[in-house]
């Protein structure tokens, strides 16, 4: 237990670093190329800050728990637009001297919808299980998506005032800097998501719990750290492109990787059932409350978002217990009269 708690601190620490490297290194990157900082959110962080979901559900769907794999997406999903950006909108308003997040009508038309048609069709798709060609309608979907994306004008100017001062920016740096901020965000969200983990196995918790609640919120960890700092630094259109982004790769390339890599029906029925409906809700409700504010104007609207969350977790975990993570092997002794006369007894 010791070293399960010592790697989940480890990994906050260098995420938290890594976040905030990356955040600087990607912004500075899209002022000095002219490149819009949301499809720098929506792509390159967005990518990065998947790739724990797609390592860990990958990995699960291959090794035969597609409940994970797909507990995983459905709760970094809800943990997204509900955990990571209600905190980003109160660091933003309540620590940094009311600045508020304030996002173009464009990016939510474009990068919003696409957000939410990416969990819609994970949503439909899901219900009986995955099938392979339901992974590669995801895979399609996923380019097509990405398409969309790239096809945002190049240059915002509504989202470049970025930084301050007017100290010249090495290109050089600043893509190290960002390409270093990503590997440790990643390898630090790795380890927090294998502390997490081992102390759930030590509890003997099932699989349904572990992809819902402790590893969808350990590998949201990149994706909170990231939001926070660029709700810190006032980069909103990055905040919310990471988010969205974020979103559309976990519902689509996740979710084609659980789905080629381990096809077949659910165990927990939840997953298809109530987990993924909050899902939808959730999506649905956070894009009507940024488009209708322009954003999130105000500190409550911050908590609002937190409080879904918080309510929403007892919901999201079934109490089902069918496929724990280090289920106990049944032991079955036979028990003899000690003349050997008696019939024996079995006890499991």
């Amino acid at each position: 237990m010791a070293l399960a708690v010592f790697l989940l601190v480890a990994g906050l620490i260098v995420l938290a670093i890594g976040a905030d490297q990356l955040v600087v290194g990607a912004s500075r990157l899209a002022t000095v190329r002219g490149i819009s900082p949301i499809v720098i959110g929506a792509l390159v962080i967005g990518f990065g800050t998947s790739a724990p979901e797609m390592l860990i559900s990958g990995l699960a769907a291959a090794e035969g728990d597609s409940d994970l794999g797909v507990g995983n997406v459905v709760g970094s999903n809800v943990a997204n637009l509900s955990l990571v950006l209600g905190f980003s909108a109160l660091v933003a308003a309540l620590a940094v001297g009311g600045r508020y997040i304030r996002v173009v009508k464009g990016t939510l038309w474009r990068e919003g919808l696409i957000s939410v048609a990416a969990a819609g069709l994970f949503w439909v798709l899901v219900q009986d299980g995955f099938q392979r060609w339901e992974g590669v309608v995801l895979i399609a979907a996923f380019v097509v998506a990405m398409v969309g994306i790239l096809r945002r004008p190049a240059h915002d100017g509504s989202a470049y005032d970025l930084l301050a001062g007017d100290k010249p920016i090495s290109q050089r740096l600043e893509l190290g800097r960002t390409v270093g901020g990503l590997v440790a965000t990643v390898v630090g969200a790795q380890l927090a998501v294998e502390g997490a983990t081992d102390i759930a196995h030590e509890a003997g918790l099932g699989t349904g719990f572990v992809g819902l609640s402790l590893v969808a919120f350990g590998t949201s960890l990149p994706e909170l750290i990231t939001g926070v700092q660029a709700a810190r630094r006032g980069e909103a259109d990055l905040l919310v492109g990471n988010i969205l982004g974020s979103n559309t790769f976990n519902s689509l390339l996740v979710g084609a990787l659980v789905a080629l890599l381990g096809p077949g029906p659910l165990v927990d029925p939840n997953l298809t059932g109530l987990a993924v409906w909050i899902m939808m809700g959730i999506s649905v409700g956070a894009w009507l409350l940024m488009f209708s504010g322009g954003g999130l104007k105000r500190w409550w609207e911050g908590a609002v978002l937190l409080a879904v969350y918080l309510v929403s977790l007892p919901f999201l975990v079934s109490d089902h217990q069918e496929a724990p993570i280090h289920a106990a092997p049944a032991v079955e002794v036979e028990l003899t009269s000690t003349d050997g006369g008696g019939p024996g007894l079995d006890a499991a």
